[in-house]
C-alpha cells in the first residue's frame, strides 16, 4: 500500500530531524559515489571480457595462418 501525501511528508520530516541534513547530504553523496563505482566497475568488466574475446578470435585467426603457412612450405 502507498503512502498518501501527508503521510509521505510527515516521514521525510521524522527522517531530517533524526539524522540533519548534513548527514543526509553525505549520505546521498556517498550512496551516489557507490553506485557510480558500481556501474563503473561493470562497464570494466564487460569491457575487458570482450578484449579477452577479441585477444582469442586474433589468437585463433594467427594460429591458423601459421598452420596454413607451415602446410604450404
Amino acid at each position: 500500500m502507498m503512502p498518501s501525501l501527508p503521510q509521505l511528508l510527515i516521514l521525510i520530516a521524522v527522517v531530517v530531524l533524526l539524522f540533519g541534513t548534513k548527514k543526509l547530504r553525505s549520505l546521498g553523496s556517498d550512496l551516489g559515489a557507490s553506485i557510480k563505482g558500481f556501474k563503473k566497475a561493470m562497464n570494466d568488466d564487460e569491457d575487458k571480457k570482450e578484449q579477452d574475446i577479441a585477444n582469442k578470435v586474433e589468437n585463433h585467426v594467427s594460429a591458423s595462418d601459421n598452420d596454413d603457412n607451415n602446410k604450404k612450405e
